[in-house]
């Protein structure tokens, strides 16, 4: 594959947060891009607007004639469609090239000096986070996003002159491994995906091999204490960070009035009193990471200071909707038990005297099938609990598997209750609250707005 002879892209699947930032990428090339979504979406009808032909249908005959030479269109699939799927189908029986969003991303990390951040939790705001950094310095970076930055409205940010490509290196369906990073963080490496790789220790080895694709004379920052034994090219050197204990971490840190600050200690070069900019206890640990990330990329102790503090977040992780005297509200992509229990703890340590409400919509079948004790757990942190039927995804139903797993698991003495998602808004209105969370990867994000509206005046 040669991007320069290319004249046309076709994304199957290409509402996918990830999917739609390489879409973009080549409309910013100036290629033809189209491509089929099951469903429209803010996502799709931008993408419509900057030039994308889209349609809904799986259906051969909607495929624009633009897209059918075989000599010079490119097919990029989302490993979430079906092999099944009626248009994937026609180009492989076709002979069109055909690669997963991965293998694309893998071929600009042999070209440019790829930061990638890799983990089961936590990847979608350091690597936005890496890409502000790096974005708001001299050094200047691509970055193809797993979520849209508040700073840019957009899930792709290009430079005409850095070699730098930031990018969330998903484990999903071993996607990393198509990547070869100049460096990396690991933020966490707690199951996930046992669909996939079937048993803790094989994704344990995902990850592992992940990290021997590592450049030479490259960088991995590894949280420290994760259950990960590297394997690394001679030349690599290998880092440890975490809050308060690694070789990068936080000192000195200070909550005032709702705002963070903290020292950051770094064998780079420490950096004085740092503010977050989203003032989330989890967010020291998410900035220790990118920083480190930044210092490698050449970024000053004085444009790190700053972009730090100028950093407004990611639609959908730790995104605050409402705040007043009356009734704060925030929605959380969280969907792994870990990344639960840290939203309920980071939003407890901000407001510790307050009732928090959590709206939980499971994310897949076979997550909930392998978790469900966990994520009680870690909802059982909450004062409330109300859940929702579970999002299947790209999964089909697993008898006996639904949301009751977890609500018959929830701690003793817990107020909780079902809900359908339709009736999330209404049944909001109607309840004393004080700190409401929603949490899930699903569709629960598309009742937000409803659920403000409701909330707004109280």
């Amino acid at each position: 594959m040669n991007i320069n002879t290319l004249k046309s892209i076709y994304f199957i699947g290409i509402g996918g947060i990830g999917m739609s930032a390489l879409a973009r990428f080549f409309l910013s090339k100036g290629k033809k891009v189209g491509g089929y979504d099951r469903t429209p979406s803010e996502l799709t009808e931008r993408l419509e607007k900057e030039g994308a032909l889209i349609h809904y249908e799986d259906n051969l005959s909607l495929i624009p004639s633009d897209f059918l030479n075989v000599k010079t269109t490119l097919i990029v699939y989302t490993p979430a469609v079906p092999s099944t799927h009626t248009e994937l189908t026609f180009f492989r029986e076709k002979g069109f090239e055909i690669h997963k969003r991965a293998q694309v991303l893998g071929m600009l990390t042999h070209t440019e000096k790829g930061l990638c951040v890799a983990g089961t939790h936590g990847k979608t705001t350091t690597s936005t986070m890496t890409a502000h950094l790096l974005h708001q310095s001299k050094i200047g970076c691509n970055a193809f996003l797993g979520g849209i930055s508040k700073n840019y409205d957009t899930n792709l940010l290009l430079s005409d002159h850095s070699r730098f490509v930031v990018i969330e290196a998903d484990e999903f369906d071993r996607s990393f491994h198509w990547l070869t990073p100049y460096a990396t963080v690991i933020t966490a490496t707690d199951s996930d995906h046992l669909d996939i790789y079937g048993t803790h220790q094989e994704y344990l080895e995902g990850f592992r091999k992940y990290t021997s694709l590592i450049q030479e004379n490259g960088f991995l920052i590894m949280k420290k204490g994760i259950d990960l034994i590297p394997d690394v090219k001679p030349g690599v050197k290998v880092y440890t960070y975490s809050e308060q204990e690694g070789d990068f971490h936080a000192q000195n840190i200070r909550i005032d009035n709702g705002e963070i600050y903290f020292d950051f200690i770094s064998p780079l070069g420490n950096i004085s009193n740092i503010q977050l900019g989203v003032p989330i206890y989890i967010n020291i640990e998410n900035g220790i990471a990118a920083m480190a990330l930044a210092q490698i990329g050449g970024v000053s102790a004085e444009e790190i200071r700053k972009a730090m503090a100028s950093f407004r977040g990611v639609d959908r992780r730790f995104d605050f909707k409402l705040k007043n005297e009356h009734i704060v509200f925030l929605s959380d992509y969280a969907h792994h038990p870990i990344e639960i229990r840290q939203s309920i703890s980071s939003i407890r340590t901000l407001y510790p005297t307050k009732k928090i409400t959590v709206a939980f919509q499971p994310h897949l079948y076979t997550r909930t099938r392998d978790f469900y004790k966990a994520f009680a757990e870690s909802l059982s942190l909450a004062d409330e609990v109300i859940l929702l039927d579970i999002y299947p995804a790209r999964e089909e139903p697993i008898p006996g598997v639904s949301s009751k797993l977890i609500y018959d698991n929830l701690r003793p003495g817990i107020e909780k209750c079902f809900c359908r998602k339709e009736e999330l808004a209404k049944f909001l209105n109607d309840r004393p609250l004080d700190v409401l969370i929603t949490l899930g990867a699903g569709d629960i994000d598309d009742y937000v707005s409803q659920i403000y509206d409701a909330l707004k005046n109280r």
